[in-house]
């Protein structure tokens, strides 16, 4: 079973994808949403607007996170996620070794489809941009060069939305083998 942070944001499109890979979903509001989870999405969306929504679900989380599951954490779930936000500064839970300047890709009237350095489809909105990155942090896909998908441990940051494409490539990379869990 994976979960989808479902406060705000695009967390059905996430459940979406996930499902079309054989994996069995759950919404997640509060606590106790997250017990027999296996996996867990942080969907792209308004991340200031989730800080505020989290209440209690804050420590739940973090102590899902540092249990080491495996976390997708895409568009504004990899703000989330970052050990830094700037533009504006934020607060975040600072899992990865990240910072990440938001919308630093444009506004939403900016937003775009592309193709990674590799050829996968890419989608970006309002998209956060990786400025700098701890060495413990493996760089998995890159556009123009820079880093648009980061691992560190359990962890996965992806700038852009890959649930917003058919590419089901990286869902099933981070959930794969959690199929029918």
């Amino acid at each position: 079973m994976i979960g989808v942070l479902a406060l705000q944001g695009g967390f059905a499109a996430h459940g979406n994808a996930l499902r079309e890979i054989g994996c069995a979903v759950r919404e997640v509001r509060t606590p106790r949403d997250l017990e027999g989870i296996d996996g867990l999405v942080l969907p792209g969306g308004e991340s200031t607007t989730m800080l505020r929504l989290l209440g209690e679900l804050e420590r739940a989380l973090d102590d899902f996170v540092r249990a080491g599951h495996p976390v997708l954490a895409t568009c504004a779930g990899l703000i989330l996620a970052a050990k830094t936000v700037t533009d504006p500064e934020q607060r975040s839970f600072g899992w990865i070794d990240v910072a990440v300047a938001r919308n630093a890709w444009g506004r939403q009237v900016d937003s775009f489809s592309a193709t990674d350095d590799a050829g996968a489809p890419l989608v970006f909105i309002r998209a956060p941009r990786i400025t700098e990155r701890g060495r413990d942090v493996e760089v998995l896909a890159t556009f123009e060069g820079e880093p648009i998908l980061v691992r560190q441990r359990n962890l996965y940051g992806a700038t852009f939305h890959p649930e917003l494409t058919t590419d089901r490539s990286l869902h099933r990379r981070v959930f794969g083998d959690m199929r029918g869990a």
